[in-house]
């Protein structure tokens, strides 16, 4: 049986990174996936502010799951030795706040490429040298599957995760395998023994985020099925998404996630929503800190 463990992108309850603490201490959770800190991306903090963050959450007694970092969110033609620079940079950040994994991507695609196949081996060669950056840190990389990269389809993020013998973890998302077209159970099936965590985000068929337990992503289902199947922690990070937050635009290159803001009056009362939402997704018998 397995112990699960909620974070949270908590600038989705708040800019402040006050405000932030304040939220998740007020929905029980004591763990944090930090992403936008004060109005600055996790990447980019000077290490001076992120001391500041590990004094706040030390005192708060609120630990770090991950950073939520954007790296690999970036074209092939980007620059990428501008980029490495950035993933030690973030490696940095990390050890100050006491993270032992980052969320990473695989590299956003030509909005026009017709076979992304084309691409696999840069692809790899370049994810191998950001895990080698990483192995120098002692930090995990943890691949996401957000739409319009490389590693977009259960598919393709199977084929990286075998590629790399375990060095790569998996951040399975369901709704964004639902904005791709994938089926959610068939997904978790392909990939259920490579999950490293979890984040906690649901979607209509036609595209719209919605509560978790509403949409297509049979969060519940895997949430039963990781109970029986997996012993020890699983962290499940909050991703809420039902009210637009400062940052979101930065977070999207391609596609808009559809959000409708008229359901929720407050960023604040979306997240409390969301997180009443998830729990209600977890099986009867679960442990659940």
């Amino acid at each position: 049986m397995a112990t699960f463990r909620f974070s949270a992108f908590a600038d989705e309850y708040s800019e402040s990174f006050d405000e932030q603490i304040k939220g998740l201490l007020q929905n029980g959770i004591h763990l944090i996936e930090p992403r936008g800190i004060d109005g600055i991306n996790i990447s980019d903090l000077t290490s001076e502010k992120a001391m500041e963050v590990k004094e706040k959450l030390t005192a708060a007694g609120i630990g770090v799951s991950a950073l939520g970092s954007p790296i690999g969110k970036i074209t092939l033609e980007d620059d990428f030795e501008a980029h490495k620079m950035k993933l030690r940079r973030t490696c940095e950040i990390a050890r100050i706040l006491g993270a032992e994994r980052i969320r990473m991507f695989s590299f956003l695609m030509p909005k026009d490429a017709k076979d992304v196949s084309v691409y696999k081996d840069e692809v790899i060669d370049r994810m191998g040298q950001m895990l080698d950056i990483a192995d120098e840190y002692g930090m995990k990389l943890c691949h996401e599957n957000e739409k319009g990269i490389y590693g977009d389809t259960p598919e393709r993020c199977l084929e990286l995760l075998m590629a790399f013998q375990g060095r790569l973890g998996c951040v399975f998302d369901p709704a964004n395998f639902v904005q791709v077209g994938a089926d959610c159970t068939e997904a978790f099936r392909l990939l259920c023994d490579h999950i490293t965590y979890m984040h906690i985000k649901d979607c209509a068929k036609a595209g719209a985020i919605v509560v978790a337990g509403t949409g297509a992503g049979a969060i519940p289902e895997i949430f039963a099925v990781l109970n029986r199947i997996r012993d020890g922690e699983i962290i499940a990070t909050m991703e809420p998404h039902l009210r637009e937050f400062v940052g979101l635009d930065a977070l999207e290159a391609g596609e808009k996630t559809k959000i409708n803001n008229d359901v929720y009056a407050t960023a604040e009362e979306a997240f409390c929503v969301a997180v009443a939402g998830a729990r209600m997704c977890m099986p009867r018998t679960a442990i659940l800190l």
